[in-house]
């Protein structure tokens, strides 16, 4: 890596699940545009004919005409190879294949229990952290042993348990995880700002929040526009639509959209705890008691969709057939800012400027009744070399209750997975709010979707 006075170069960058349909093309993008960093992408996967694919893409967005720097990508077959001398490390990787997804979202249908995602949460989400959980042991190791100085940011999900995953292995690691939920949040204040107040053109680094939670169940205690108080203007909002719900004209109808919602699960709880939660309806309500998710009629009134994995399945097929057209350039990607904030964070990280944003990482104090190196999500300052932060304060004792039953859950499944300890994983999984079923039922259940996903838990008495 060489430092020049506004640029870096030969910058050597790891992607884990560098076969990607989506993320990797995404970050391809902004790099691409981001005219102060050039160097090196290693592109690993289990797949390495996907990872070979992304490299052929890859090198061809940084040739484009419009890019205004260099880089150099190349898949490579181990993680070793991905890992030696990196400066910094990307990690977004599918934990197993969808047909195991298939059985974390649909198997505890059967017994009355609905999720509207299914990778961080409720039944699915623990399910899907026991096959994640080792693969980020082998991660966390190969970050030990080839490049322990490198910054890790962490996309995949279950967010919160694959980087406390990381500290737990290697707790000298410098790692953090992204998510963009709360920008959404923030997108919202701005719509409203439009709609109650006729202010046009705020942008979303004006709207200043205070963030303190987990990740998927992330809270909003201030806010603030150029000094106005956003919250008191938040629960005139949610009056307003509290039951019609509020549409963003710019994204798909709910009805239309797996990913839309009307928010009014956002507005319920904003009336019933005084605090904005910061997160999507459909992760919000799989972190409660199937206040919201009881059954499909109940869910249309909330006005947000479940997911069903067949979606994901065509969408792989579809994203494959994009790929075949990127790599054989029949379809050029589209060199535009993703909205993600990565490229940000490691300019800032590099010394090319301060950034605050919000972020998952290790509670060193920055929130109060939490116990500490539980990963939570608040404001943190990046700076060159350092991530510190933001002391975010405590939630409201209301909301602290169903927080805390989450983050005392995620240690619980941690350690189960860590110690391939089936019956600490059940005594998790019936402590789960969605799992509303006698004891027997739930055995059943849990033993029925452990052997869907058994391949992944070899060390497992299954």
């Amino acid at each position: 890596m060489k430092y020049n006075e506004n640029t870096i170069e030969d910058l050597k960058l790891a992607y884990i699940g560098g076969g990607s349909r989506g993320w990797a093309w995404n970050l391809m993008g902004d790099l691409a545009i981001e005219e102060q960093l050039s160097g090196k992408v290693t592109l690993y996967d289990l797949d390495f004919d996907a990872a070979k694919s992304n490299e052929i893409i890859g090198n061809r967005i940084s040739s484009h005409s419009d890019a205004k720097s260099k880089w150099k990508y190349k898949a490579v077959h181990t993680l070793k190879a991905a890992l030696t001398d990196a400066d910094l490390v990307i990690i977004s990787i599918l934990p197993g294949t969808f047909d195991e997804m298939e059985s974390d979202v649909h198997a505890p249908e059967k017994y009355g229990i609905y999720q509207s995602v299914g990778d961080t949460a409720g039944p699915g989400g623990l399910v899907r952290a026991l096959r994640t959980i080792p693969m980020f042991e082998t991660i966390a190791l190969g970050i030990r042993d080839y490049c322990p100085k490198a910054w890790i940011i962490n996309y995949t999900n279950p967010m919160t348990l694959c980087t406390r995953t990381l500290y737990e292995v290697f707790p000298q690691v410098k790692a953090f995880g992204c998510c963009h939920e709360v920008f959404g949040t923030q997108d919202l204040f701005i719509k409203m700002l439009k709609d109650m107040k006729d202010i046009e053109g705020a942008q979303r680094d004006e709207i200043k929040v205070n963030v303190l939670g987990i990740n998927h169940f992330t809270w909003i205690d201030r806010a603030s526009y150029k000094g106005m108080d956003l919250l008191s203007l938040y629960g005139e909002f949610a009056d307003k639509y509290y039951e019609s719900g509020f549409e963003d004209a710019e994204k798909e109808h709910w009805m239309n959209s797996f990913f839309s919602s009307a928010n009014r699960v956002k507005f319920d709880l904003f009336k019933r705890y005084g605090i904005a939660a910061a997160a999507g309806d459909r992760h919000l309500a799989e972190f409660l008691p199937p206040w919201y998710l009881k059954d499909p009629e109940t869910i249309k009134s909330w006005k947000f969709s479940l997911t069903p994995v067949s979606w994901r399945k065509e969408r792989q097929l579809e994203l494959k057939e994009k790929s075949k057209r990127l790599v054989s350039g029949e379809e050029e990607v589209a060199l535009k800012k993703s909205g993600e904030e990565g490229i940000r964070q490691i300019k800032a990280l590099l010394g090319l400027g301060d950034l605050i944003t919000n972020v998952n990482a290790p509670n060193r104090g920055q929130m109060e009744d939490v116990p500490l190196g539980c990963v939570v999500e608040t404001n943190s300052v990046f700076s060159r070399d350092s991530l510190s932060p933001v002391v975010s304060g405590k939630l409201p004792n209301a909301v602290q209750s169903l927080v805390m039953r989450q983050v005392l859950s995620q240690e619980t499944i941690l350690h189960a997975a860590l110690n391939r300890d089936k019956e600490m994983a059940f005594s998790a999984f019936i402590n789960d709010p969605l799992v509303t079923l006698d004891l027997t039922s739930a055995r059943k259940l849990f033993d029925e979707m452990l052997e869907s996903t058994k391949k992944y838990l070899p060390d497992w008495e299954i």
